[in-house]
């Protein structure tokens, strides 16, 4: 459920001609806002980055951009195991948010890459923690996409008293209906994509497909498991945009990013992410007090809307915002919209509350 650094090349499409209005087929919870800003920040750079020792095994990338004393948002990055990238940090304002990037283990420039070992839900949510204390942050507000989003309501239901608010995109809540989706399901839409991502299995071990590609995953030999990553990852890529962008395939299927991807996201899905079953819409009455803004694609095909839905009923508090012109990508030009205006409506709310 990736968000990989390639997404990037989608950041460049044209920009909404009327602003925030024109994409929203459907928000729940608020008034809608006309003057709200839409568009990406200027590219930016970190102001202080590093590699933090997690345990004997892994090391973390983090970074930090925009205002050191500002609000701090910790942005999650989709996968498991795709990593961040310099276009993440164009979300928020830099003048007001002290912005938080990191590679998830496993992931991007942490390192070892594709380390499954010592890699499951509960170790990622520590990390974020030791994350968070090594920063000396009290709380901050979590915005997650895809992967980002399951690994943002895992944590947040951990450590609520951390957090104060949400933005999430792309709803995955990794129930055995949506990882049967994007094995099998998907093909209902995207059946080229999926001849090529079945087809490198024998037809013998195509009833299990999940099973087949995690043991050539797994495999230490580069020759197995390298031709298995590009093939997942490409039918990843192929089917996350509403439009063809035969660059975002071809970028996914690049080895580094093939190998972090594919890898990662086999080993949580046959471990069924490392938590009980339905857990997060099960505890979702421990955050359910928190601001909270989700967006959603109409035709994201690797997190469809029922998914976004089932978590919107769940947290009736939360606006609901479905794009109807979007795929998956956080960078889909609608998609990238509301999460922009997410950030801003958040900082203005602080701002006026600050104000009384």
């Amino acid at each position: 459920m990736a968000q990989t650094p390639f997404d990037d090349r989608l950041s460049d499409g044209k920009a909404l001609a009327s602003g925030l209005l024109p994409v929203l087929q459907m928000e729940r919870g608020a008034e809608r806002t006309r003057d709200v800003r839409t568009e990406l920040y200027p590219a930016i750079d970190p102001h202080a980055s590093g590699m933090l020792p997690l345990d004997g095994r892994h090391t973390m990338y983090w970074e930090q951009s925009g205002n050191p004393r500002g609000l701090p948002v910790l942005f999650l990055h989709g996968g498991p195991g795709a990593g961040a990238s310099p276009t993440h940090r164009r979300f928020f304002d830099p003048s007001f948010y002290r912005i938080v990037v990191f590679d998830q283990r496993g992931a991007g420039r942490s390192s070892p890459l594709g380390e499954t070992i010592d890699n499951t839900t509960p170790h990622l949510i520590q990390d974020i923690e030791t994350l968070r204390r090594h920063l000396e942050i009290d709380r901050w507000l979590v915005f997650g996409g895809s992967w980002g989003s399951t690994l943002a309501l895992a944590y947040g239901e951990t450590h609520p008293d951390r957090v104060l608010g949400f933005i999430l995109r792309g709803i995955f809540l990794s129930r055995p209906e949506e990882i049967d989706w994007f094995l099998y399901g998907m093909r209902t839409v995207f059946p080229e994509a999926w001849r090529d991502f079945s087809g490198f299995i024998p037809e013998a071990e195509r009833g299990d497909l999940l099973t087949a590609y995690h043991q050539r995953l797994m495999n230490p030999d580069p020759r197995v498991h390298l031709p298995a990553a590009r093939c997942w990852s490409r039918y990843e890529g192929a089917c996350s945009t509403l439009l063809p962008n035969v660059e975002t395939t071809t970028s996914f299927g690049e080895d580094r990013i093939a190998v972090g991807l594919a890898r990662l996201e086999a080993q949580y899905f046959v471990n069924k992410i490392f938590l009980p079953d339905n857990a997060l819409l099960a505890n979702i009455g421990r955050i359910r007090k928190h601001w909270c803004t989700i967006v959603q694609g109409r035709y994201d095909m690797v997190c469809p809307p029922m998914t976004a839905d089932a978590l919107a009923r769940a947290w009736p508090e939360a606006r609901y915002i479905v794009v109807p012109d979007a795929g998956h990508s956080a960078l889909e030009p609608g998609v990238r919209a509301q999460l922009v205006a997410a950030c801003e409506r958040f900082r203005d709310e602080r701002r006026a509350a600050a104000a009384e």
